[in-house]
């Protein structure tokens, strides 16, 4: 197989994965309607149970806040309010960051359960007494004290049953993300009692999702080394249950994730549940005694977060979490994901823009791989320098194949020609191709970045259509239509490419290679311009370096 056929193989795969993602894989996740018959009804004994059907009116967002007392918490960060029905986080919003690149709206992340996109955060006990009466979601706490949460000004709720134990919240938060919710019990009764701390996420529905296959949405979490990660329609379909001593559980989104952290060293079981609404829960495991006139507490720690990497890796190293950072979806290729993160956030706080910081990344790319590169297309330089003997050879021997294959092998053992050198190089950068791509792709540092004249989100697809002369006929084309600028300089320097290397002798091939660059045009198009760019400039260097190693290339045939 000479570098012609190995090139056509590595371009048709490619092309494969790419149309797979965008053509063959699950669409857009309309979440099913499940039959209560096909529901799996596993709900722990310990556990509060998620109502099947609680009939609640579906309220706006401003009427469900209006319809519970509450109190406000707000830092640099993040700002909302805390249900005083139930003492749960359910109206949070994202300060720094809004829907569209220019808009006003920032992300609400959390809503009030009465809404159809109610998603909330709760915490509280359970215990094995039936008898004893427990707070729950429809608890109507009292605060004590401060009535505004702040990082320096936690707040208390205090709620007391008729068998004079009393029950505490203490909500305190950070200057970022983190939320700690004390809970303690003070039991002025006579009696022992035992209690289970719990902590659960509820999303009433899942939310409209990429969708794409390098990237998870949904429930995830860690526990001891394992990470879990299941998608809506997962656990629709089975609960997922874990026992373990460390780890941390929650709902992630491609930019934003709630998470709970219970204690470390104390097991507790973790369950992803389905019953008409989506749940990410914990409840240890060992009950906690609480004498009569005596008192016991437990923390659990909610992040809910923004995945700004600093923000994450801080979080995991400080509070001690393991395996925190794995929030941030890295993918397979972890070690070389993450470090090409930290190269172009690198460049990116030196230059002060991101499409610059993708463009020297990728230089730095070619400079790794020079000795590779070189190798490689010293190859392909031969190979088209021999394609005239190669061709005459061919019409010489036409009728022998095995007197082909000997010429042919004589040919590249003279001219010291390996016609599959071309593969090793290819591979090895690989996984540095995808690992570039999936930083592009999932990291929340590149959202809504601008880089220089029409490209104002380096996250999003070019705006511009060759169907409208990039703008200059007062048209919008429909968002099939939409192939812009880069896309197109991507497809033409991909043409030139094509002509440096050697023409397959294959008519099928040729024809194949001739339609490729306006192929894989059509199908980047709608993909994040900051990886148009990447690919553009990597093909633009690629081709400098093969000019140069070409015109060095010298090969005798006669």
């Amino acid at each position: 197989m000479d570098s012609k056929n190995v090139i056509a193989a590595i371009s048709l795969s490619a092309a494969v994965i790419i149309l797979y993602s965008l053509f063959f894989a699950p669409t857009p996740k309309e979440i099913k309607k499940v039959n209560n018959e096909n529901i799996k009804k596993e709900q722990s004994s310990d556990t509060p149970l998620l109502e099947e059907n609680e009939n609640l009116p579906k309220l706006s967002r401003e009427d469900a806040l209006n319809e519970n007392k509450r109190f406000n918490f707000e830092n640099e960060n993040i700002k909302g309010s805390i249900s005083l029905m139930g003492g749960v986080i359910d109206d949070l919003i994202l300060k720094n960051y809004t829907e569209t690149l220019n808009g006003n709206d920032k992300i609400v992340l959390l809503n009030p359960r009465q809404m159809d996109k109610g998603y909330y955060v709760e915490t509280g006990w359970v215990s094995n007494n039936k008898n004893i009466k427990l707070p729950n979601s429809k608890t109507k706490w009292i605060i004590k004290g401060n009535s505004k949460l702040s990082p320096k000004n936690p707040v208390t709720l205090v709620w007391k049953n008729k068998e004079n134990i009393e029950f505490q919240k203490v909500f305190k938060i950070d200057d970022k993300f983190l939320f700690t919710v004390d809970q303690r019990i003070i039991n002025g009764s006579d009696k022992i009692f035992n209690f289970y701390p719990y902590g659960q996420i509820i999303r009433n529905k899942a939310p409209e999702i990429t969708n794409f296959y390098i990237l998870h949405e949904g429930l995830i979490g860690v526990f001891d080394e394992e990470l879990v990660e299941k998608d809506y329609d997962d656990i629709e379909e089975k609960q997922f249950t874990k026992n373990t001593n460390n780890g941390w559980l929650g709902i992630t989104d491609k930019y934003w994730i709630t998470t709970l952290i219970p204690q470390n060293n104390k097991e507790f079981r973790s369950d992803f549940d389905f019953k008409n609404k989506y749940r990410a829960s914990f409840i240890e495991t060992e009950p906690m005694e609480v004498s009569a006139n005596t008192s016991i507490s437990s923390k659990t720690n909610i992040i809910i977060a923004a995945k700004e990497v600093d923000v994450i890796d801080g979080y995991a190293d400080n509070l001690k979490i393991n395996k925190f950072d794995l929030a941030i979806d890295w993918g397979w290729f972890y070690f070389f994901t993450k470090n090409f993160f930290f190269a172009i956030d690198y460049f990116f706080r030196l230059t002060g823009n991101f499409g610059i910081a993708i463009i020297l990344i990728t230089a730095c790319i070619r400079i790794v791989f020079f000795p590779l590169a070189n190798y490689s297309f010293r190859s392909m330089a031969k190979m088209k320098v021999l394609q005239p003997e190669m061709t005459r050879l061919k019409e010489l021997h036409k009728d022998d194949k095995m007197k082909l294959q000997q010429a042919m092998m004589a040919l590249y053992k003279k001219e010291k020609v390996n016609p599959v050198s071309g593969c090793l190089p290819i591979f090895i950068q690989i996984p540095f191709f995808f690992a570039v791509y999936k930083v592009l792709f999932v990291t929340l540092e590149m959202r809504h970045q601008p880089f220089f004249g029409w490209i104002k989100d380096l996250s999003e697809r070019d705006p511009t259509s060759i169907f409208n002369l990039f703008g200059l006929i007062p048209w919008d084309p429909p968002s099939f239509l939409l192939i812009g600028i880069w896309p197109c300089l991507m497809g033409l320097t991909m043409w030139f490419q094509q002509k440096l290397n050697p023409t397959p002798p294959d008519p099928i091939q040729q024809k194949i290679f001739m339609f490729f660059p306006l192929f894989l045009t059509i199908i980047l198009a709608p993909f994040p311009s900051g990886l148009v760019i990447y690919w553009t400039v990597n093909n633009v260097l690629t081709m400098a370096q093969q000019i140069v190693i070409m015109k060095r290339t010298k090969v005798k045939t006669v």
